[in-house]
């Protein structure tokens, strides 16, 4: 059945993540899954997944896709517990585990419903294997993910998200509509009934594939944070964003309490909650007027 959600009493902020390097910091199939079924390095997998996309005019998520299952051949039975085992064993920036929980509170206390949304090139399968997912902190995972037959061994690709199909998902958000087969999300909705406007979401990311979303909400009063590793302090990527109006403002990955990332996402909930009263009162004098 369709999963649809229809507007609030209060309002909604939606805070949307990309994965990999973005809660993790690192790949997830680099985490222990390439390194079970490879022979090479990590580095080479990933040279040779680009180099079956680049010669067979192939989509990246799909030449990597392939790449997981054809490498896992003789070495072990690749299954939805398979996944989800190794993304079990996942990697999570400082205060990951308890952020989600944490900042849905701060929200309620303001009066705004706070919705943490995964928005991902990586693996839903893998996703829902970790921590996070297993204690419910996301209302919607939106990533790649396989089709499993009755034994539930992987045997088709059923979706395959990049950087730029990356965007349908926000529109999903925006309206209500998650199933990713609703049609619904094309039907016209006025602004007044929209569930979670675009000047209510956030996206947090980490790279060149999150750029979509980042100028998209950006360009409709939205918030767009880029995050970086701060083991490494590597702020380029970041900084190439915010010089070329990618993104808002940027943070280091750490999602502990009083962290930079902490104060940036509170400071957005306590606009928003502002910010809805304002425009409630403008709808109000539009109808009166």
């Amino acid at each position: 059945m369709a999963i649809r959600k229809t507007k609030e009493d209060k309002p909604v902020l939606a805070i949307c993540y990309d994965f990999d390097k973005t809660l993790s910091p690192d790949d997830m199939q680099a985490q222990g899954y390439i390194q079970a079924v490879y022979d090479g390095d990590v580095e080479t997998f990933w040279k040779e997944c680009n180099a079956l996309a680049t010669e067979n005019d192939m989509d990246s998520n799909l030449a990597y896709m392939y790449k997981m299952v054809d490498e896992a051949q003789g070495r072990l039975v690749f299954t939805k517990k398979t996944l989800a085992d190794y993304g079990s064993k996942v990697e999570l920036f400082p205060g990951v585990e308890e952020w989600f929980e944490r900042i849905r509170k701060y929200g309620a206390e303001h009066g705004v419903i706070v919705e943490h949304y995964i928005i991902s090139s990586g693996l839903k399968e893998m996703i829902e294997g970790t921590s996070i997912a297993k204690a419910g902190a996301f209302e919607k995972i939106y990533a790649s993910s396989f089709m499993f037959d009755k034994k539930g061994v992987a045997v088709w690709p059923a979706q395959a998200i990049n950087y730029t199909n990356k965007t349908q998902f926000l529109f999903r958000i925006e309206k209500g509509v998650l199933d990713v087969n609703d049609s619904g999300v094309n039907d016209h909705f006025p602004p007044d009934s929209v569930r979670v406007p675009f000047r209510n979401m956030v996206y947090i990311g980490d790279s060149v594939t999150d750029i979509p979303c980042m100028k998209l909400i950006n360009s409709r009063g939205g918030h767009s944070i880029g995050v970086y590793d701060g083991k490494t302090s590597d702020k380029s990527r970041v900084h190439k964003m915010l010089a070329e109006d990618r993104i808002k403002y940027f943070a280091p990955a750490d999602y502990r309490e009083d962290s930079k990332l902490d104060s940036l996402v509170k400071a957005i909930i306590v606009r928003t909650a502002a910010n809805e009263v304002l425009e409630e009162r403008h709808f109000e004098c539009e109808k009166e007027n």
